[in-house]
């Protein structure tokens, strides 16, 4: 059986999981000895270490056949010196699993749809080349690079492209309860989504049929703007519909971190994830996983 590590446990982490089980031996690398009895009890052996500990990492050398790389950058990744944003924590990563007698013989990495930027409402896939906008989006496609070129080593890496992910337990509600604004229709954006299980269950068919040095867009089928998502959630659970501002008008009421959401539309093309990896999504419109985020909600309430 090989040996699989998943690095970054978080909410994907624990819902890929336990379709992991049966097939791996699964090692979770962990930075909160709290964290370790979660793993030991649902059939993972946790290892103790931190991305931003190098030293630390020597726990992993030569562990895992396979790596799952969930973790994020660091939000302080960055030269003071050139400007670049950089993902240290893949840096770090990568040497560590560098120094062992043998590479691992596949890395999948999950990443963002932010590395493509502004696409002005365009239909696109992964040929779309990258113009990150954001520090966030710009460290993530450092990390592409950093594994792309790992790959050249003769790894098999495939890299996930996540757009916005949601769930029973993700979705905005605070935000249509506290009546933030979204932009009106002549200003708004189109928006992204993938439901939490369903890129769980991407994340585990890249494994078995990710291509090396390959990107996917792990998106649904919707094309749909920013503020009806937030409508379409709002209808679904009674709350408000919020206010709609124009762009000028978000500009001056809103925060730097809300509009930088509000100034990037694209519509993602999914063909390589349903061909190559042959998935089939649960959950392809974003009312249906609203739906069911409901009913999930309700039944955990009863």
């Amino acid at each position: 059986m090989q040996k699989l590590l998943i690095v970054g446990c978080g909410d994907i982490a624990r819902r890929i999981l336990p379709r992991l089980l049966g097939r791996y031996r699964i090692f979770a690398l962990v930075r909160d000895p709290q964290q370790c009895a979660f793993w030991r009890d649902n059939g993972a052996r946790p290892v103790l270490a931190d991305l931003d500990r190098p030293d630390s990492l020597q726990r992993i050398v030569g562990l895992a056949d396979i790596i799952v790389h969930l973790a994020p950058p660091s939000a302080a990744d960055s030269s003071s010196v050139t400007g670049h944003h950089r993902d240290t924590r893949t840096r770090w990563l990568l040497a560590a699993l560098a120094s062992g007698r043998s590479l691992p013989q596949r890395i999948v990495y999950i990443s963002t749809t932010g590395v493509y930027g502004d696409c002005a409402g365009a239909l696109i896939d992964e040929t779309r080349p990258p113009r990150p906008a954001t520090a966030r989006a710009c460290r993530r496609l450092d990390a592409e690079r950093q594994l792309r070129a790992f790959g050249r080593r003769g790894v098999v890496v495939s890299i996930l492209r996540v757009p916005g992910i949601y769930a029973a337990d993700r979705l905005p509600l605070d935000r249509l309860r506290k009546g933030t604004p979204a932009l009106r229709a002549a200003d708004d954006v189109y928006s992204n989504h993938i439901h939490a299980d369903d890129l769980a269950m991407m994340t585990c068919a890249a494994l078995r049929h990710g291509r090396s040095n390959r990107t996917y867009n792990a998106s649904d089928d919707s094309q749909i703007r920013m503020a009806d998502y937030f409508d379409l959630v709002a209808d679904r659970f009674g709350l408000p519909r919020v206010p709609r501002l124009s762009r000028r008008e978000a500009e001056e009421q809103l925060s730097s971190l809300q509009l930088s959401f509000m100034s990037e539309s694209r519509r993602l093309l999914n063909q390589r994830v349903k061909k190559e990896l042959r998935v089939r999504l649960r959950y392809s419109e974003v009312d249906d996983g609203i739906a069911a985020a409901l009913t999930e909600r309700k039944n955990g309430c009863s």
